[in-house]
């Protein structure tokens, strides 16, 4: 599939750090409760992609599921392309960016958590950068 934003692993490499490669460009998962927005729970705010700064998630977004990485219950409309990974033996739902494409983790249904959705965005920690306002404009240009 192809992205708006199109780099090369050269130019990736020279704006991300090795995990934040590793992660997004690779596919890789940092390790459980290790991520610095694990724990991080603001009242507002967007969590953007870290290697494009598209928004993806708001603040109000996020829950505590205790599974270790952040956990939110549903994206900024049109922010994540789901797809379906069938690595490891078994069938999830990858999550990226849609600006660039860069990997943030799976999406999971029916747990029963209590959240509108019932989904559980599952996103490293890496794959993200938090900005404290909460006025980020979505590819439609109305406020999100």
């Amino acid at each position: 599939m192809s992205y708006p934003l199109q780099k090369s692993d050269d130019e990736w490499q020279a704006v991300l750090s090795k995990e934040q490669f590793r992660v997004i460009r690779e596919k890789g998962t940092e390790a459980p409760f290790t991520g610095k927005y694990d724990k991080h729970m603001p009242d507002t705010g967007v969590y953007t992609c870290a290697a494009c700064d598209a928004p993806l998630y708001k603040a109000s977004h996020k829950f505590k599921s205790g599974c270790g990485w952040p956990a939110y219950f549903d994206n900024i409309p049109g922010a994540v392309t789901r797809h379906t990974d069938s690595t490891l033996g078994m069938s999830r739902t990858e999550i990226v960016c849609s600006n660039c494409g860069g990997h943030l983790g799976h999406v999971f249904k029916g747990e029963g958590y209590k959240t509108p959705t019932d989904e559980r965005h599952c996103v490293n920690s890496v794959s993200m950068k938090f900005s404290p306002e909460d006025k980020v404009v979505d590819k439609t240009d109305s406020k999100v």
